[in-house]
């Protein structure tokens, strides 16, 4: 267990429970459900209330995974992440490898028209609504279009992410007047109302995810990226589908689990840790103790490893899935750690530039139905640019891409770029337990990994999971947040781990379980970010004859 009491409490529902990053987003969740609406009514609202709460992390013009469990167990994936235009060529960046990995000659894969990929978010939250929504979507889209209407008070976790993006944001006339005061960030307090964006959601909830891709939201944001020098065009966003990928699915200690398959990597990687960890006895090791964290540290740079030589678009590249799933090759792996010694799998990426900004929600019902799902601008406010008239931030998705040409993650046309979301579903006997997710760019699926074995392993729940300490490792790169024991870093340091302190790791994860005690659903969000759960309990009158005389 951590040493640390949570900063924040959990939350318990005995019919559903919404966990999103933005308590006006779970509210909107929250909303659908009582409402008679279900759950993926639920992660439908939230998902575009998140939008107008949480500009900084995700919007209509984004990208995601989605991943829908049914009542019944059957279990749907929407890859709905942003994919680059057609005249996208490997080439299109020049490196600047002086900047660090991944980072492009004048800024252009992370500020600016040239940034953005085809968005995806749009289409596929739409999608999930067509396909397993029950309410009308104009009430799903209501709680979103209010708060653009009308506006919300900037927190200071927002106000936060303002001040360190305004530079960007005073780059661009329309990002400027939209999110700015005076050309500098808002104040704490300041009630942030965006009327162009309540009108944008009311077209989508007029008229589907057609009055952007085949409409005139789309065509404003192609204009506004040509007017740029970006290369989307209203054909790629014409021929932009959602895809439905098979989930990836796999065991830990007798537990089932469901997570989000390539172009997302995390799930599989996910499957890869938790399949070398199962040869080792974590339990014994004792949470936050150097042997554990040792051992954590050497799966990840494994993870790592593994990811920079085999993961990309699966569409583009042949991706061996099956052998790195492979509970023998996991053994193989595992007998490579030695718990006395530093070990050198071939090199993992370098640190890299994918943001934490990025928001995930979690919404599970007392039926088993679920949805677990991430989705992101990628960095603070995507490329910086709000189209004109719609308020719609452009996404910086191509960040993800390797900018250098010939590898697994290069830029190519129409070719999705290799992320780190994990969204994840872990059953017990046929049944739900718990789901988890979280933002954080490269260091998504690391973090989830150890909310998963915070929970299986070490007995926490899951507020208790999502807060407790982290690390994460990379090569020959080691970081951990303040609240891991500082006898215990000192104590890997001298094992030779290069230590580095880092405020946060990732960001707000969030998720819900099924509490073994009281059998009520849990909802958890961490101090890392805005993020509160609601629940709903309760329920309808029950008559009795005597009532009636």
């Amino acid at each position: 267990m951590p040493n640390n009491p949570t900063q924040k409490q959990p939350v318990f529902g005995s019919r559903a429970v919404v966990a999103a990053n933005q308590p006006i987003a779970s509210a909107a969740g929250i909303a659908m459900l009582a409402a008679g609406g279900n759950v993926a009514d639920a992660a439908v609202a939230t998902a575009f209330t998140c939008g107008v709460v949480e500009p900084q992390m995700v919007g209509p013009m984004g990208g995601g995974y989605i991943v829908f469990r049914d009542a019944e167990g059957d279990v749907l994936v929407i890859d709905n992440y942003a994919e680059a235009a057609s005249a996208a060529t490997d080439n299109l960046y020049e490196p600047d490898e002086a900047a660090g990995f991944g980072m492009v000659k004048g800024d252009k894969n992370q500020t600016g028209h040239l940034a953005t990929g085809v968005p995806g978010n749009a289409k596929g939250w739409l999608r999930l609504h067509e396909l397993k929504g029950r309410l009308p979507l104009a009430q799903v889209l209501q709680p979103a279009i209010d708060a653009a209407e009308h506006g919300f008070e900037i927190s200071p976790y927002l106000q936060y992410s303002f001040r360190n993006t305004e530079r960007q944001l005073a780059m661009f006339p329309e990002s400027a007047k939209v999110f700015l005061v005076d050309g500098k960030a808002p104040p704490v307090g300041h009630r942030l109302v965006q009327p162009e964006l309540a009108e944008s959601m009311r077209a989508f909830a007029k008229h589907g995810s057609d009055v952007f891709y085949h409409g005139p939201l789309g065509e404003a944001f192609a204009a506004e990226i040509e007017r740029g020098g970006g290369i989307v065009t209203m054909d790629d966003i014409e021929a932009y589908e959602v895809r439905y990928p098979e989930p990836i699915q796999g065991t830990y200690r007798g537990y089932a689990l469901t997570g989000t398959p390539l172009t997302s990597g995390g799930g599989l990687l996910n499957q890869l840790g938790l399949n070398i960890l199962e040869n080792f006895d974590v339990a014994s090791l004792g949470f936050g103790t150097a042997k554990y964290w040792h051992l954590l540290i050497e799966v990840l740079k494994i993870m790592f490893a593994d990811r920079a030589k085999f993961l990309g678009d699966p569409k583009f590249i042949d991706v061996p899935q099956d052998a790195l799933l492979d509970k023998d090759y996991a053994r193989k792996r595992a007998s490579e750690i030695h718990m006395d010694a530093v070990g050198s799998p071939q090199a993992g990426d370098p640190v890299s530039v994918a943001s934490g900004h990025t928001t995930h929600l979690t919404v599970m019902a007392a039926d088993g139905s679920t949805v677990t799902q991430t989705t992101t601008l990628n960095n603070s406010f995507g490329g910086r640019v709000v189209v004109p008239g719609t308020g719609l931030l452009i996404n910086n998705n191509m960040a993800l891409f390797d900018p250098r040409p010939g590898r697994p993650n290069s830029v190519g046309p129409r070719k999705r770029m290799l992320t780190a979301t994990a969204a994840t579903i872990v059953e017990q006997d046929g049944k739900p337990f718990f789901a988890i997710g979280t933002p954080g760019g490269i260091r998504i699926f690391p973090t989830v990994l150890q909310g998963i074995i915070n929970v299986i392993d070490h007995g926490m729940n899951i507020q208790e999971a999502v807060e407790a300490p982290r690390i994460w490792a990379s090569g020959n790169i080691v970081e951990f947040e303040s609240g891991c024991d500082p006898a215990v870093v000192a104590e890997l340091e001298r094992m030779g781990h290069n230590m580095t302190n880092a405020p946060v790791i990732a960001n707000c994860m969030n998720g819900v379980m099924v509490d073994p005690a009281s059998g009520l659903l849990m909802g958890g969000a961490c101090w890392r970010g805005d993020g509160q759960p609601i629940g709903l309990s309760g329920g309808y009158a029950t008559h009795r004859d005597d009532w009636f005389g």
